[in-house]
């Protein structure tokens, strides 16, 4: 071989060398770049997963500053009415300029006619006070004789408010001695003396009326101590805030507790209960936390089918498992309730869930999924509504033949639905498939409530309350609020006057061995005789 076939050769080899190289290397560069354009794609859906959690979550903060506030809907408005324009796909549409409707529309309004007249405003057993109104002159200007009265006419009735006043009560205690034993040596000195009712609070000046309106304005008015305060000093009292305070601690432990106790313990007897909680603020705490950690308040409230309504508040520093487990101690039924986590194994306790709490997850998604769970919870509170003044027995009968069906189709469609992420709808299937066993509690027995709006209800008290005292400035303070605004509430569900009521207790309880004989607080619950036939409310 030449010396110039041999280049040509090597040439040539070295060629197809570069060929093979160059070739692998774009095979290398073409797997990089596969690999690349798989990462993009797969960064891309998780970006577009984001945007979508965040649209929805602008959807929604949007709404709550410019849309509804309510919750309500169609199976709370009468039947065949509705919001005008929420949830109206017409008033979404642009404005059509060319071809205008000539349907018309006819409907009648019905209004109520209220046959109350102004001067029905005021109750039967309020007093009359006659202002009589006498001519200046009743001499005739004619001839001068003296005129008589020939008729009269009521011209109109007015309300006057007389302002409360204080007056003090001096207690006094007489003796009286026999003159004739006195005087006979062989008899002993015989001696009666009056005995005066013991006070609610010893060495003070504070009477059972007047630490029953303390109490009646902070809990039923929602009027703060140190508010109360200017009021009293019109009225003649001079005190401050601190004293108030003290008086209503001191009560709440002394003579409201016990009651509070007794009434518990008819609780903790029942089978049935709902139970919600709320934040609240305590500013010297025991655990060693900052003021401004929240403290809570919860509630207990007893279902209607089993007897008066029952509502009990309970203040804690904790929002635990513990503080739920200590407080139903004796109680073993179903708690109707949220879907908090510490609503959960505890013993001889079962657990059913809200379906107000339910729906509210899918009206948060605000989207064409969110609104059809939202018609799934419609639908049952439609049949509630139906259901709602049947027995026990026959609402649990209509629940399975009719909810059941519903509750199940509900359940089966988030179950096959593709929900998932972190955005609001991928919650609302996750609450939905995590409490489904509670959420089927209500159709086994006619006494459960298809929601803890009752807990819910009764709670509002606290929290109006909240926005106007603010904080407890000790943890005393903070269960003296949770017995007294218990007895408010109870009072009030029972149809009692609470002012009346707390009157009779603080006058009542301070003389009798309430605590050698507890059985006699049996008189003093708001549902008793006893109670209902002398504070009833007007």
């Amino acid at each position: 071989m030449s010396e110039g076939d041999y280049n040509r050769k090597n040439k040539i080899e070295r060629k197809v060398v570069s060929v093979v190289v160059n070739d692998s290397a774009n095979e290398k560069l073409i797997r990089l770049l596969e690999e690349q354009l798989t990462r993009s794609n797969q960064q891309n859906e998780e970006l577009l997963k984001q945007i979508e959690s965040l649209s929805q979550q602008v959807r929604y903060l949007t709404k709550l500053l410019y849309g509804s506030k309510t919750e309500k809907s169609k199976y709370q408005a009468a039947e065949g009415q509705g919001s005008l324009f929420d949830d109206d796909p017409f008033f979404k549409e642009s404005e059509q300029t060319e071809k205008q409707s000539q349907q018309t529309v006819s409907y009648t309004v019905v209004r109520k006619v209220n046959k109350k007249k102004r001067n029905d405003l005021l109750r039967d057993d309020v007093g009359i006070e006659m202002v009589h109104h006498h001519p200046k002159h009743t001499v005739c200007d004619c001839c001068e004789h003296q005129m008589i009265e020939i008729g009269s006419t009521l011209v109109r009735e007015e309300a006057k408010f007389i302002p409360a006043k204080i007056v003090k009560v001096q207690h006094i205690e007489h003796a009286y001695e026999c003159k004739m034993c006195k005087n006979d040596a062989s008899q002993s000195a015989q001696i009666k003396r009056g005995k005066a009712p013991q006070p609610p609070i010893q060495r003070s000046i504070a009477s059972p009326s007047m630490l029953a309106r303390v109490i009646y304005d902070k809990f039923m008015q929602y009027l703060p101590l140190y508010r109360q305060v200017k009021e009293w000093e019109r009225n003649g009292l001079l005190t401050n805030d601190k004293n108030l305070s003290n008086w209503v601690i001191r009560v709440a432990e002394d003579w409201l507790l016990p009651v509070y106790e007794k009434i518990k313990n008819v609780l903790m007897l029942k089978s049935f209960m709902h139970v919600d909680e709320t934040y609240s603020q305590i500013l010297n705490r025991s655990d060693g936390k900052s003021a401004q950690s929240n403290a809570y308040n919860w509630v207990f409230r007893s279902v209607p089918s089993q007897g008066p309504i029952i509502v009990l508040f309970h203040s804690s520093l904790s929002r635990g498992r513990a503080v739920l487990e200590d407080f139903t101690t004796n109680f073993k039924g179903t708690i109707i309730c949220d879907g908090y986590s510490a609503y959960g194994n505890l013993p001889d306790i079962t657990f059913a869930n809200c379906w107000a709490h339910e729906r509210r997850y899918w009206l948060k998604a605000n989207s064409k999924h969110g609104q059809a769970g939202v018609d799934y919870c419609d639908q049952l509170y439609r049949l509630e509504r139906k259901f709602k003044h049947l027995p026990p027995g026959k609402r649990r009968k209509a629940r399975q033949k009719h909810s059941k069906p519903i509750v199940e189709k509900f359940l089966k469609w988030v179950e096959d639905s593709p929900f998932y992420g972190t955005n609001t709808l991928a919650k609302a299937a996750g609450y939905t498939l995590k409490h489904a066993q509670g959420l089927k509690a209500f159709l086994f027995d006619g006494r459960i409530e298809i929601d803890n709006n009752p807990a819910e209800n009764a709670i509002r008290p606290n929290v109006i309350g909240r926005k106007n005292w603010l904080f407890s400035v000790s943890e005393a303070g903070a269960r003296a609020n949770a017995i007294c605004l218990s007895l408010a509430e109870t009072a009030k569900a029972n149809g009692i006057d609470f002012y009346q009521y707390l009157v009779k207790l603080l006058m009542d309880l301070p003389n009798l061995p309430i605590h050698q004989q507890p059985e006699i607080l049996n008189n003093y619950m708001p549902w008793s005789k006893n109670i209902k036939t002398t504070c009833v409310m007007k």
